[in-house]
């Protein structure tokens, strides 16, 4: 199987100022941020970095730490991609409420659907749901869902920033390994699914996720949710001691038999000072020729 590369492009809101010694400059709007980023092991481009805050994590692996701030910085402010509006903010988890380096995957998604009259899609593990405004701006049905209603929240008002407070979606506080069986049980289909599974989590009553041990069940239930006539799969990892080339042949043995085409590799964002690409997550997709 051959590795792809999704790389992220700058955009108005959002740029990957530089990056090195283990740490990245990021501009989120009109503000500038620094964190860690393990994979930056090259020496950064400039070593007067100019930012509004830093996450210094604790001497924790798995987590903890806390955000720093040098100037001023609102408690939340509103981002926009394309025609999804939303608002970020500095939460205790290092990151902003959003993941840039998706937006090349909304993108490709929103291709796979664009001459669809009217797709159903599902967002597992939504968060808060720029991904899910991504393909509803584009005419998508959508089920979006998320254990947490706090982000099932946050994705709501991100809807209704965008003009999108009508739109047809589905917002649940769900397990998604239970969600998902369910919607295999009552017969359901969709045309597409994005899932963004975390290492660990835990469900809204009390359910235990844990990446490796849920991962494969849980691509074979979307499996049986998807037909030949289905347009995508798209499965992100993070955070993760775990091979591309992995994921993509749990994707590969699940939907060979629908044909079309599964591929995997990795996400990055394109550094803005030099041009070079900073790998953040794994993937693994499917897709119909169309």
């Amino acid at each position: 199987m051959d590795l792809v590369t999704l790389t992220g492009e700058p955009w108005t809101d959002y740029g990957l100022v530089d990056s090195g010694h283990g740490r990245k400059l990021e501009r989120y709007g009109p503000y500038r941020f620094i964190r860690p980023e393990p994979q930056a092991l090259w020496a950064p481009a400039s070593d007067a970095w100019d930012a509004h805050g830093e996450f210094v994590p604790g001497a924790d692996e798995d987590g903890g730490g806390k955000w720093r701030f040098d100037k001023p910085v609102p408690d939340g402010w509103e981002l926009s991609w394309n025609e999804a509006r939303f608002t970020a903010s500095n939460t205790p988890f290092r990151h902003l409420g959003f993941f840039p380096d998706m937006a090349p995957v909304w993108e490709w998604m929103r291709g796979k659907i664009a001459d669809h009259p009217s797709p159903e899609c599902m967002n597992l593990f939504g968060y808060t749901g720029v991904g899910t405004l991504a393909l509803a701006a584009k005419g998508a049905r959508m089920v979006h869902v998320d254990a947490s209603k706090k982000s099932v929240e946050a994705a709501r008002a991100n809807a209704a920033a965008s003009g999108m407070a009508d739109a047809p979606i589905r917002w649940l506080v769900e397990d998604a390994e239970r969600f998902v069986a369910r919607e295999v049980r009552r017969g359901r289909r969709y045309d597409g699914i994005i899932l963004d599974p975390p290492k660990w989590g835990r469900g809204p009553n009390g359910e235990v996720w844990k990446l490796e041990e849920g991962l494969p069940d849980l691509i074979g239930d979307c499996r049986r949710l998807l037909d030949a006539e289905s347009r995508f799969l798209f499965l992100t990892v993070y955070a993760v001691r775990m091979s591309a080339l992995a994921i993509g042949e749990l994707v590969r043995q699940h939907f060979g038999d629908l044909g079309g085409t599964v591929e995997a590799g990795e996400l990055g964002v394109r550094e803005e000072a030099r041009g070079l690409v900073l790998p953040t997550a794994i993937f693994a997709r499917w897709s119909r020729c169309l």
